[in-house]
């Protein structure tokens, strides 16, 4: 049996990678910024931050907030038919 080679940021070279303008320090306000529930959110990953982000598959996706869980929040997409949640670190979100 074949043992599954790469993790999670295999073949992400260029989707998880920042402008030339946006490298350098991030700005706090975006790290603690806070969402209510019901919220509509589109998720963009932030590269430098590691913690919260969501699977790259998702990125781009728009999300509606459930619940905060600890510094991080619940929200769910549609993917294809199926309704799935997610737990992503407000960094990684984007107000619409």
């Amino acid at each position: 049996m074949a043992k599954r080679i790469g993790g999670f940021r295999r073949k992400t070279r260029h989707k998880l990678k920042k402008n030339v303008k946006e490298k350098g320090k991030m700005s706090l306000s975006r790290y603690f910024q806070n969402f209510n529930e019901g919220e509509r959110v589109t998720l963009v990953a932030e590269p430098s931050i590691h913690r919260g982000m969501p699977y790259p598959r998702f990125l781009g996706k728009s999300a509606v907030v459930k619940i905060k869980r600890g510094r991080c929040y619940e929200v769910q997409i549609k993917d294809g038919s199926l309704s799935k949640t997610l737990i992503v670190h407000p960094v990684h979100m984007r107000k619409i």
